[in-house]
């Protein structure tokens, strides 16, 4: 670091066109080359088969997931006469709530 400090203004710029040099340098042999020096920004590329496996994993966990979250007992249902109560209740507070006025409960 002491090293920077010491350099004078024409050595800084003369190091920074350098460096300059070597990027453009690098960048002509990575595509000479037909890929890229170094910068880690190549494309990846997945085969068919990966692509196959993976969606299979994928949908046999969704189904999991869906389909076992039923214990297998049949879906419990409300007698007619237990919704024929709750209506009954909701008409009397609807009743009560117009009564006095009110536009919701």
């Amino acid at each position: 670091m002491n090293a920077i400090n010491s350099l004078s203004a024409q050595q800084l710029r003369r190091a920074a066109s350098i460096k300059e040099q070597i990027d453009t340098l690098e960048n002509e042999l990575g595509n000479i080359l037909g890929g890229t020096s170094g910068t880690g920004s190549g494309k990846r590329t997945m085969s068919a088969s990966a692509r196959a496996r993976i969606a299979a994993a994928q949908k046999a966990r969704w189904a999991k997931v869906k389909g076992g979250s039923s214990s297998g007992a049949p879906k419990r249902k409300m007698s007619a006469a237990a919704r024929a109560k709750i209506a009954a209740a909701a008409k009397a507070r609807w009743a009560k709530a117009k009564a006095q006025g009110r536009k919701s409960l």
